[in-house]
């Protein structure tokens, strides 16, 4: 309540958080006893990245880059007999030479979303736009929708997120929005505007009907931007398959999902085809396996994964902006982070105490011979929150894909810096 008092008196949040709270205040005028839900999440991410000398960031800022973000998530979940409403609120703040350039922070980590261009529902709102400064501030709902359970239906209607696929690493089973594979922070993955239909049957299988509205450029709702999509899950004896067909962005897309379990390891992969704008189609797709074992005393996996991108070229132009169309308009979009074809990546976790586990993921080009070495800690001081340190560092050079890719040549480059991240959350 202090929170909202203080944020509902600041000028430039006024108007729509007075809306927000109205929205409560209605959930809540019922004559039936209901209980409100409310949760309470800080996260602080801290980046420090030592930039190459070819790194193009050189020629504006000064290394190490250090960038940073507070977000204060509010969650809300109320339920009235089969229905259930949800609002998740975020009050974020941006610090960091990223915002001098007038750049998004480092997203290879933290996919903090900061605008709802392409969504159906404007839903972000600025508090302060960091213009010449090192600053902004903005405040978004990313979760607004209403459940319906029923039996075996479940209907939701508003802003929420689906993630489908079996990928660890690479998602090429879900277009919809999927985490860049090197994302530091998983817990809340951002949310779409979205009708979504479940169905429970009897013998364990399930199915789901997803349509997603977006806005095109120039702030339409059409169905050239939309998603459409089914998806049938289903079970033969201790294995899992999974089926879908979509429209997405007006193309045709299918899929195949496959897990089974082999002795102590459980075997995934994914097969997906996407039309392409000439009407040729192209196939991408990951295998994974992971295992648990008993590291002396110690809890402990590991996993690793094969992606093979058919979007992908075969060797990097000198120039970003030489990249092929289809490749450029999927990175663009948020639904590829991968430039060639051919990657794995080996990875796995050690539990040392219940509170405290360390994390290694090693991510390979196969087509250049670049990796990207990730280390991680994570330790838990309190039953409110966590701390989380790592280091991420590429192994390539000037010119590859993680050694720095080509923006002009291998004179200037991005992508290539060495990295150390904090993340620490507190929960109320």
């Amino acid at each position: 309540t202090f929170v909202m008092e203080q944020l509902s008196g600041m000028k430039s949040l006024r108007t729509n958080f007075s809306a927000i709270c109205l929205a409560f205040v209605c959930l809540l005028n019922s004559n039936s006893v209901l209980t409100l839900e409310a949760d309470l999440r800080f996260k602080w991410f801290t980046t420090s990245s030592k930039l190459p000398d070819h790194d193009i960031q050189n020629q504006a800022v000064e290394s190490p880059s250090v960038n940073s973000t507070g977000d204060l998530r509010m969650m809300f979940r109320q339920d009235a007999g089969p229905f259930r409403f949800l609002v998740d609120y975020s009050l974020i703040l941006q610090n960091g030479d990223a915002i001098a350039q007038q750049n998004s922070q480092d997203t290879a980590l933290d996919q903090t979303v900061i605008s709802d261009r392409n969504r159906w529902i404007n839903a972000t709102w600025p508090v302060e736009d960091g213009a010449g400064t090192h600053h902004q501030s903005f405040h978004r709902l990313d979760r607004a929708a209403i459940q319906y359970q029923q039996g075996n239906w479940n209907v939701t209607l508003g802003r929420q997120a689906v993630s489908w696929g079996s990928g660890r690493v690479f998602q090429p089973m879900d277009p919809f929005n999927p985490f860049s594979p090197t994302v530091v922070d998983r817990d809340y993955k951002p949310g779409n505007d979205l009708l979504l239909v479940e169905r429970l049957f009897d013998n364990g299988h399930d199915m789901q009907l997803l349509h997603i509205v977006r806005r095109d450029d120039d702030y339409r709702v059409t169905n050239d931007v939309s998603s459409t999509a089914f998806k049938w899950h289903g079970i033969i004896r201790e294995s899992e398959f999974e089926v879908l067909a979509a429209q997405h962005y007006g193309l045709g897309m299918a899929g195949l999902t496959l897990r089974v379990p082999i002795g102590g390891a459980m075997i995934r992969s994914d097969v997906m085809t996407s039309e392409l704008e000439d009407g040729k189609w192209s196939v991408s797709g990951i295998v994974n396996a992971d295992y648990s074992f008993m590291l002396g005393k110690f809890n402990s996996f590991v996993f690793g994964e094969y992606f093979y991108n058919d979007l992908g070229v075969s060797e990097l132009p000198d120039r970003l902006s030489s990249l092929p169309t289809e490749l450029a308009i999927r990175m663009e979009r948020g639904e590829v982070f991968n430039l060639m074809r051919h990657y794995t990546a080996l990875g796995g976790n050690v539990l040392w105490h219940p509170l405290f586990d360390t994390s290694l993921t090693l991510i390979t080009n196969l087509s250049d011979t670049s990796s990207l070495l990730s280390l991680s800690a994570s330790y838990i001081p309190s039953d409110h929150q966590s701390l989380q340190v790592g280091w991420i560092h590429p192994l390539g050079r000037a010119g590859d894909e993680y050694g720095g890719v080509p923006v002009r040549g291998t004179q200037l480059t991005t992508g290539g810096a060495s990295r150390v991240f904090l993340r620490w959350l507190y929960y109320l």
